[in-house]
């Protein structure tokens, strides 16, 4: 093989570019709030570059790593239920106290892996549900688009128009086209603001964890329940939506070691990854679904490269116009969101529970600090039962009556057997 053509095996465009678009959702959707969390627990800058850094490394090795492993698109991320919860609840805790956290935290999704009670719980979950939970999650991107459209309408109808054109006459590079006529829309209008860029690597800062009980409970167990809840939940649900039959309970054991190991660098939350993870399983990251996994190794690569700079990438997704990547994401995640409904809707049986849990999770309501998404499925399993429930009861009620015995007509006929003798004698 020629070394170009190793180059195009390992680095498909259409791959590389649903790598890096998955990053640059998920970093500029939760960058604000990792940084947020970090200043609630009193981190200065050196120690929110060592968080930046902290979860670069790890998710670029479980992304890398687990995706190079099973042969399958398997994105991690950070929580970012996770770090909207540690922004509002580690308001005067030291930062040693939140590190023991993070480590508990890590260790309670260690032990969900190696018991394998989660992975029992998502296989009685029916694929029309799960389906529709990520349409429901996926729903706010594919709106995301349009709604651009009323303040930022140059820069996201030539992204809208060159994806539908690009679909027709290049279907392989449909979502990298998107992307370099919205980058050219948004540089024509001046969306960019390159003056707020700054140049700064991040250095790792270790913080030996401390563990207060009460700390435990009121932040590592909340922070458990929700990336469980939240992330992982829909993460392995996009991966069964997209017929990938991924191992989830030592997925679960390594990202919970992973964020074991580097949560005194200030990774407090690794998971599987939602939204993003559905650029990567599309169609658009790859035409042939085997070689879609290699969009999840680079998107382990960028995300490196994120916590490498640290700081600097933050001061880029200030810069960058948000209209780009809502529109750029609306498009990329089109056709997932087009088989996620078609899954949802495909098995009458099921619609009703599949609609509830759609709109359930679309709604985005959060409960006990639990996002949508777990209510969303529990809505719909809840639907289900009572549905399939109610079906029974209708198929017992109008099935016909057992044959039985006639006793009114037997009677007189053995009666009339047994007098028989007695007449004769």
């Amino acid at each position: 093989m020629s070394p170009l053509a190793r180059i195009r095996a390992t680095a498909p465009p259409s791959a590389v570019a649903a790598g890096l678009i998955a990053v640059t959702v998920g970093v500029t959707s939760a960058a604000a709030l990792v940084f947020t969390a970090a200043r609630a627990a009193g981190a200065d800058a050196r120690e929110v570059s060592s968080w930046m850094l902290a979860l670069g490394v790890g998710i670029a090795v479980t992304c890398a790593g687990l995706s190079l492993r099973y042969k399958a698109p398997v994105v991690t991320s950070w929580s970012t239920p996770g770090a909207a919860l540690l922004a509002t609840s580690l308001s005067g805790v030291s930062m040693a106290k939140a590190v023991g956290a993070f480590v508990f935290c890590a260790a309670l999704i260690m032990v969900s892996g190696l018991t394998g009670w989660f992975a029992r719980i998502m296989d009685r979950i029916p694929v029309p549900l799960a389906s529709a939970l990520l349409g429901g999650v996926l729903l706010e991107f594919g709106t995301g688009l349009f709604s651009q459209m009323g303040d930022s309408f140059a820069i996201a109808f030539p992204v809208f128009v060159l994806y539908l054109v690009a679909r027709r006459l290049l279907p392989r590079y449909a979502v990298v086209v998107a992307l370099g006529g919205g980058v050219a829309a948004s540089v024509l209008t001046g969306g960019w603001h390159l003056e707020r860029v700054r140049l700064s690597i991040a250095q790792p800062v270790f913080t030996a964890p401390e563990f207060d009980w009460k700390v435990l409970i009121s932040v590592g167990v909340p922070l458990f329940v929700v990336t469980m809840a939240s992330q992982n939940l829909p993460g392995v649900a996009v991966l069964r939506a997209s017929g990938y039959e991924v191992p989830v309970s030592p997925v679960l054991t390594w990202t919970g070691a992973v964020q074991a190991v580097l949560a005194p660098f200030g990774a407090f939350g690794l998971n599987l990854a939602a939204m993003t993870a559905a650029i990567c399983t599309g169609d658009g990251a790859h035409p042939d679904r085997q070689r879609r996994y290699l969009a999840a190794v680079w998107a382990g690569v960028f995300y490196l490269c994120v916590g490498l700079l640290g700081a600097t990438v933050a001061s880029l997704l200030t810069a960058m116009p948000h209209a780009l990547v809502l529109a750029v994401a609306g498009v990329g995640l089109l056709a997932t969101i087009e088989a996620s409904l078609a899954s949802a809707l495909s098995d009458p049986a099921s619609r009703e529970a599949a609609v509830v849990t759609f709109l359930a999770t679309a709604s985005g309501v959060t409960l006990l600090g639990v996002g949508s998404a777990f209510w969303g499925l529990l809505a719909g399993v809840l639907t289900g039962v009572i549905a399939s429930a109610g079906r029974r009861r209708r198929a017992v009620a109008s099935a016909p009556a057992p044959r039985s015995e006639a006793p009114g007509a037997d009677t007189p006929l053995l009666g009339a057997v047994e007098e028989a003798p007695a007449g004769g004698r």
